[in-house]
């Protein structure tokens, strides 16, 4: 039997103070396996995740015999800002980040782990948005979130391990590439630069940037379609283009010179390196945190679909541009001010 209005009014009320309630309420008052419970309620796991969230660890399939692991982290100030990024962006972009570089090797994700530290006054609101966030992106990259921590500290702190499966084929490494072969890239290049550009500016144009710098969206699959391929080397775009280039040459003994022309440069970088005065070369050549990916391949080979040759690799050490060094940035690096 339908309820009288008064009383479906009433609910309406109970239920809005209830859902403000949880919005203030913090991760000190409802505790740790509280918020672990929100975080893991409810939600649908791979079928490369045996055992999820629940017991002491986590188990995962690894049909390959063999798993890819790599690990990152995220400091807030540091790495992101809550003024600038939603608790759902950040999620999302911890996740990216690791599972670019799953990607990069040349295998699919099958698993994540999280460790989440703040403050104990932070927000629920805070911790479920990272959480949406991480799952979303997990789902995306193809697997689960299967197990972590969460621990009190001064800031607000996202440490990601990931694993992945090489499916049979060999993991495409940074030593690879020799000379002779070909540089091809895949996926946005400049896109986060431009994007943190136009937030340093104040500016409230060119959005689009503004959105991709906050929570990129790698394209996963195409670190397994460079390795079907026969990509030689193999790495995601974090660094900057010729910063994450320049950890190839290093490692397989060889020099890199990019075509500036051959650098596609969309037209939103374009107009917003305009607007800004700046350049949009720069952005795409020492921008990091694209989470494009980079490789090098047979100079007979076909490139994959997406993929767009910007170079060649020659005999000798570094990366050009055009034969010369390229004057601006050096790309991202942990240490620097």
């Amino acid at each position: 039997m339908a309820s009288p209005p008064h009383q479906i009014r009433r609910r309406k009320i109970i239920d809005d103070e209830d859902r403000g309630e949880v919005r203030q309420r913090t991760v000190a008052e409802m505790g740790e396996f509280a918020v672990i419970d929100r975080a893991t309620r409810g939600r649908v796991q791979t079928a490369d995740s045996i055992l999820g969230p629940g017991d002491d660890a986590a188990v995962v399939a690894a049909p390959d015999g063999r798993v890819v692991v790599t690990t990152d982290m995220l400091v807030q100030g540091r790495h992101f800002r809550l003024d600038w990024s939603s608790p759902v962006d950040i999620g999302r972009k911890a996740i990216a980040q690791n599972g670019a570089d799953i990607a990069a090797m040349g295998a699919r994700c099958t698993g994540f782990l999280v460790a989440l530290g703040c403050p104990a006054d932070t927000s629920l609101s805070v911790t479920d948005g990272v959480t949406e966030g991480l799952w979303r992106e997990a789902t995306r990259a193809g697997a689960g979130i299967v197990g972590g921590d969460l621990v009190q500290s001064d800031s607000l702190v996202i440490s990601i391990t990931a694993l992945g499966d090489l499916g049979g084929r060999s993991p495409i490494l940074r030593s690879g590439a020799k000379p002779g072969n070909v540089v091809a890239v895949a996926g946005r290049l400049g896109w986060s630069a431009g994007g943190l550009a136009v937030l340093l500016a104040g500016s409230a144009h060119h959005r689009s940037l503004v959105e991709f710098h906050r929570a990129p969206q790698p394209d996963y699959l195409q670190g397994i379609s460079a390795a079907v391929n026969g990509a030689t080397s193999l790495t995601d775009v974090s660094d900057g283009l010729i910063a994450d280039l320049g950890h190839i040459a290093q490692a397989s003994s060889v020099a890199i010179d990019l075509h500036s022309e051959s650098i596609r440069l969309d037209e939103e970088i374009v107009d917003a390196a305009h607007d800004l005065g700046s350049s949009a070369l720069d952005w795409a050549l020492n921008g990091g945190e694209d989470h494009s990916f980079v490789g090098t391949f047979a100079a007979d080979a076909s490139l994959p679909d997406g993929w767009i040759r910007i170079g060649w690799v020659r005999e000798g050490a570094g990366v050009t541009v055009d034969g010369r060094k390229f004057s601006g940035g050096n790309g991202w690096s942990s240490f620097s001010t």
